[in-house]
């Protein structure tokens, strides 16, 4: 051990000695054969790695900067044991190793995953009622007056949300007078019906399943755990105030989760089968609808299969919820279904269908 030589700076002067390492009980000590000159004892544990590449060690002092020693080659093994081990990924990996940490970090990639995909559904129930009814309301306004009202009209749409919606979960159901194959549940449990929906329809067992299916948005406050996930908790709640427009378009272009769009078909159909209407006619409307798409003056999809993207597992859900023997009657008689699809083109005070808004 006597012949392992090393460079060294002090930290005080700029002389750099060639220095042989004398080993103490707790650390050791340079001493420079030529001159006689020797060093104070450094701790083991004070030593931190410089660097450490292509057979040079480099190592500091943490108490005295500028202090320098190193070698080139292998350290004895005697020497090699007390020396601090190089970093090269950071010190927690390297002592797992490469592997196994990369193993730690993508599952914990996965949990903050999860945790995004997951959490809104969470914290949606925390909200407070009182404001998410607030900002639904104030959403209304920004359809600009496009709301439909006939005396007739309204009292099909009364006639169809009893049956569907017979508990009153939804505060309010509405048409509007916007040609597009939507549908859309804003926040607060209000559901709005575009005309282009209503007239698309084949009749009115369909536009009971569609209602039924945002009717399962409400209940679950899909809408809101869809804005937390989009928009992220601190915007929804901290950003409202004069911009419903911003949070409208957000609304109208969300897409729900697989699990969230499952479970809103399920109450489409429980409420469905409640109310004695067939839900064979929300199949077909899938099976009709699914190639279709309904575009804007703009050239700017927006249907209701965009925002709750159809599939034919879907459509067989609702295919094979018919009961055989059941004793199923129409949503609405054949004049009530007249005056609801009539109740855009028959009311002189609705605003007009197109804007720059929509």
């Amino acid at each position: 051990m006597s012949d392992f030589r090393l460079w060294h700076y002090d930290g005080v002067t700029a002389i750099r000695r060639d220095v042989l390492l004398q080993p103490d009980v707790t650390g050791f000590y340079l001493q420079e054969a030529d001159s006689g000159w020797t060093g104070t004892l450094v701790d083991w544990a004070d030593l931190t790695v410089i660097g450490a590449e292509k057979g040079r060690s480099a190592y500091g002092h943490r108490a005295l900067p500028g202090w320098r020693m190193g070698f080139a080659g292998q350290a004895p093994a005697e020497i090699a044991a007390h020396l601090p081990r190089v970093e090269r990924y950071g010190r927690w990996i390297d002592r797992f190793g490469f592997w196994p940490a990369a193993g730690v970090f993508t599952v914990i990639a996965a949990l903050v995953v999860w945790g995004a995909a997951e959490a809104p559904a969470v914290i949606a129930p925390l909200i407070p009622q009182s404001w998410e009814n607030r900002m639904g309301d104030a959403m209304v306004g920004d359809f600009g007056g496009r709301f439909c009202h006939t005396q007739a009209g309204d009292a099909a749409l009364r006639a169809l949300v009893a049956r569907v919606d017979p508990q009153g979960e939804a505060r309010d159901i509405a048409i509007a007078n916007i040609p597009l194959v939507n549908a859309v549940t804003l926040p607060g449990g209000r559901i709005i019906l575009f005309d282009g929906l209503v007239q698309q329809a084949g009749s009115p067992d369909e536009v009971a399943g569609i209602l039924g299916h945002e009717l399962g948005h409400v209940r679950h406050r899909d809408t809101v755990a869809g804005l937390v996930r989009q928009l992220g908790l601190s915007v929804v709640l901290g950003g409202f105030g004069g911009s419903s427009g911003g949070y409208l378009n957000s609304v109208l272009a969300l897409s729900y989760g697989r699990n969230a769009e499952a479970a809103a078909d399920g109450v489409a159909i429980d409420q469905m089968r409640r109310a004695a209407i067939s839900p064979a006619r929300t199949a077909d409307f899938f099976m009709r609808m699914g190639g279709k798409r309904e575009t804007t003056r703009e050239g700017q999809a927006m249907t209701w299969l965009s925002s709750h993207p159809l599939s034919s597992e879907r459509r067989k859900r609702f295919a094979a919820a018919v009961e055989p023997g059941a004793r199923y009657r129409p949503a609405l008689d054949a004049a009530q279904w007249r005056a609801l699809r009539a109740s855009c083109a028959a009311d002189p005070d609705v605003a007009k269908a197109w804007g720059r808004d929509f």
